[in-house]
């Protein structure tokens, strides 16, 4: 299992809630929360967090506001995504 952890001081408000406030789909695998906010996707391997960025990618894609709260956390979910040791690793 690959587990990507998006650190809360790191992001502007992307936390455990931003997946239900802007109806954003969940890695296949779920998400989950830590004490201190931390956002942890859980995938069960790399080739499968590469599908799912690039779904979120694909939905970035239809939005017509490139600069709303829903477009900034998808980036900043995508850029988790791709720059995780592991996903980097694999994609070479």
């Amino acid at each position: 299992m690959l587990r990507i952890t998006i650190p809360s001081g790191k992001t502007e408000d992307l936390n455990f809630n931003t997946f239900q406030n802007y109806e954003l789909p969940a890695p296949p695998d779920g998400i989950d929360a830590e004490i201190n906010n931390n956002v942890i996707l859980k995938f069960e391997d790399e080739e499968e967090a590469i599908v799912y960025a690039k779904q979120l990618e694909n939905l970035s894609n239809e939005l017509t506001d490139k600069s709303s709260a829903q477009n900034i956390a998808i980036g900043q979910i995508i850029t988790a995504i791709r720059n995780d040791e592991f996903v980097r690793g694999y994609q070479q």
